[in-house]
C-alpha cells in the first residue's frame, strides 16, 4: 500500500436502509449518494447491532456487541477503559476531527463527557436545540447574529413541520466544519467524523425541502391490518395510539399525515445529500479525493409507520435495524460493486484498520470486509448470520423490555427475554415481516431450531478478554 488513506467517515442518525434513490427507492433524489454507490462498494444487507444510539455508536467505534462493550443503553456513561478506533489512530499519526453527534455517554442535562477519543477537532452537537452553551452548532449561529427562537418554530402538535432554514441548519454546519478540515494542511493522514443529527426526528426540514417533495406521491408505511394481532406485547398498539415499546404510532393518523411523515423524512435525507456533495466537491478541489476511503453509514434505522410504529425502540425490524453502508476508495475498491453478504456494523473497526495497515487487536469482535471491498473475497458470503441486542435501552420506554435478535439467509428470531413470546419470519417468502411465525404449531421445530442460534450467538458474543496466558 502506497500510502495511508485519509478516511472521510459519515455517519447520520437513523436513517433507513431504504432511502437511497440507486438502491431502489423512486421517491427520493441521492444524486451525490447514488454517486458513492457507482463509484464504490454498498453492502445492501447491513445490520446495527442496537435499534438506538448509544449502544450502536459503541459498537462501531470499538468493533465490540453492546453487552460486550458494558454500554448497553442511551443514558449510560462509555467505560473509561473500552477502546475506541479513533484513539488508536491519531496514536498511529492520524490526524482526527469530530463535527456534530458522538452520544457514546449520556447527554441529557449535560454536556457530553468526552473519553480519551483521539480527536484534535472536536465540534459537539448532540442535537440542534440550544441546550447547552458548549453545543458548537450555537456558538455558529451566534456568530452570524442569529438565534435559535428565531429560526425555529414549532407548529402546535403536528409531526411534521419547517424546520431551520437550510442556510442554518445543523446539518449545513457539519459540512462546513467539514470543509474547514479538509481545507486545512495535515502532515499525515487524517481521520473526520461526521455525524449529523438528521433524519432523526423531529420531522421538521426546511421548508424549501419540504416544498420539493410530491406528497401524494410519497408511499404510505408498510402495514397489513390484522398483522399486530400475532405481534408480541411490545410490537402491539393500544387504543390510545400508543405501542409497547412506550412510543407514538400511525394509528391515529389519516393516509395524507402519513404521507407528510415520509415526505418529511425523505426530506432531510435530500438534505444530507446536497450538503455530502459539497464536501465530495472540497475534496476534489483539494486533490485528496484519490487518497480518500470514504465510509457512509448510519447508526441505526426509523421505523417510520411500519407495522402502525414511529421513531424507535425494542424493535428488531429491518426498518430499524438495518441501514445503508457504503465505502468508497477510488483506485483499491472496485466500483460500483454491490454485496447481499450479510455483515454487521462491527466489522468497521477491523476493515478501516486493514485499510491504513493495521493490526486488528484481539478484542475487536467484527470481521473485517475488506477482502469483499478488494475482490479477495466471495461478495455473496461474509456472515452466517447477524446478531442484535436490545437490553432496557431507551429510557422513558418499557423497562421490561430485554431482546435479542438473529437473523440468517432466510430466517429472523427475535427473542424478548423473561417472557413466553417472540417473533419468526420467514423473509424470503415474507419480506416486509408481517406474518409472525412464532405461535404456529407447524414451525415449532423451526423456532427451535432459531431460538438454538440466537443462544449461541449471545455466547459466542462474549468479550474475548483478557486472554488466555497460559494452560492452566
Amino acid at each position: 500500500m502506497p500510502s495511508r488513506p485519509n478516511l472521510l467517515w459519515i455517519c447520520t442518525d437513523q436513517q433507513r436502509f431504504d432511502t437511497i434513490h440507486a438502491l431502489g427507492n423512486p421517491h427520493i433524489r441521492t444524486p451525490n449518494v447514488d454517486r458513492l454507490v457507482a463509484e464504490g462498494v454498498t453492502f445492501t444487507r447491513a445490520y446495527s447491532q442496537s435499534p438506538v444510539c448509544t449502544p450502536s455508536r459503541a459498537c462501531f467505534l470499538t468493533g465490540r456487541y453492546p453487552r460486550t462493550t458494558r454500554c448497553r443503553q442511551n443514558g449510560q456513561d462509555f467505560p473509561s477503559d473500552e477502546p475506541l478506533i479513533t484513539k488508536a489512530l491519531a496514536d498511529a499519526g492520524y490526524d482526527c476531527g469530530l463535527v456534530g453527534k458522538l452520544h457514546l455517554s449520556a447527554a441529557q442535562g449535560r454536556v457530553e463527557p468526552r473519553v480519551d477519543d483521539g480527536y484534535r477537532i472536536f465540534h459537539w452537537s448532540h442535537h440542534p436545540n440550544p441546550d447547552w452553551p458548549e453545543n458548537d452548532y450555537t456558538k455558529w449561529h451566534e456568530a452570524k447574529g442569529k438565534k435559535w427562537d428565531e429560526l425555529y418554530h414549532r407548529r402546535g402538535r403536528n409531526q411534521v413541520y419547517p424546520g431551520v432554514p437550510a442556510e442554518y441548519h445543523q446539518t449545513t454546519w457539519c459540512a462546513e466544519k467539514t470543509i474547514e478540515f479538509l481545507r486545512e494542511q495535515h502532515e499525515g493522514p487524517w481521520l473526520m467524523s461526521v455525524n449529523p443529527f438528521d433524519p432523526h426526528h423531529p420531522f421538521d426540514p426546511p421548508q424549501e425541502y419540504l416544498d420539493r417533495m410530491d406528497i401524494d406521491a410519497m408511499p404510505l408505511p408498510k402495514y397489513r391490518p390484522g398483522e399486530l394481532d400475532s405481534k408480541p406485547t411490545f410490537q402491539r398498539v393500544d387504543r390510545e395510539g400508543a405501542y409497547g415499546g412506550g412510543g407514538p404510532s400511525t394509528r391515529n393518523m389519516t393516509e395524507r399525515e402519513q404521507r407528510e411523515l415520509v415526505a418529511a423524512y425523505y426530506a432531510m435525507v435530500e438534505l444530507i445529500d446536497d450538503q455530502l456533495g459539497g464536501i465530495l466537491a472540497a475534496l476534489e478541489r483539494t486533490g485528496q479525493r484519490e487518497n480518500t476511503l470514504i465510509l457512509f453509514h448510519s447508526d441505526h434505522g426509523e421505523l417510520l409507520g411500519d407495522h402502525g410504529i414511529m421513531l424507535k425502540g425494542p424493535h428488531f425490524y429491518d426498518c430499524s435495524v438495518r441501514v445503508p453502508l457504503i465505502l468508497s476508495w477510488p483506485g483499491h475498491f472496485p466500483a460500483g460493486l454491490r454485496s447481499e453478504a450479510l455483515v454487521e456494523l462491527t466489522d468497521l473497526v477491523p476493515t478501516l484498520l486493514d485499510a491504513v495497515g493495521m493490526e486488528t487487536p484481539e478484542r475487536v469482535q467484527g470481521k473485517s470486509l475488506f477482502p469483499i471491498c478488494t475482490e479477495a473475497a466471495d461478495p455473496s458470503r461474509h456472515r452466517d448470520h447477524v446478531y442484535c441486542e436490545y437490553y432496557n435501552a431507551m429510557p422513558g420506554h418499557n423497562h421490561s423490555a430485554h431482546g435479542t435478535m438473529l437473523r440468517e439467509e432466510r430466517y429472523k428470531v427475535v427473542v424478548y427475554h423473561g417472557r413466553d413470546e417472540g417473533e419468526l419470519y420467514d423473509l424470503q417468502t415474507d419480506p416486509d415481516e408481517f406474518d409472525n411465525l412464532w405461535g404456529r404449531p407447524d414451525c415449532a421445530e423451526l423456532r427451535m431450531d432459531m431460538l438454538k442460534r440466537c443462544f449461541d450467538a449471545s455466547v459466542f458474543t462474549m468479550d474475548p478478554m483478557p486472554p488466555r496466558v497460559a494452560g492452566f
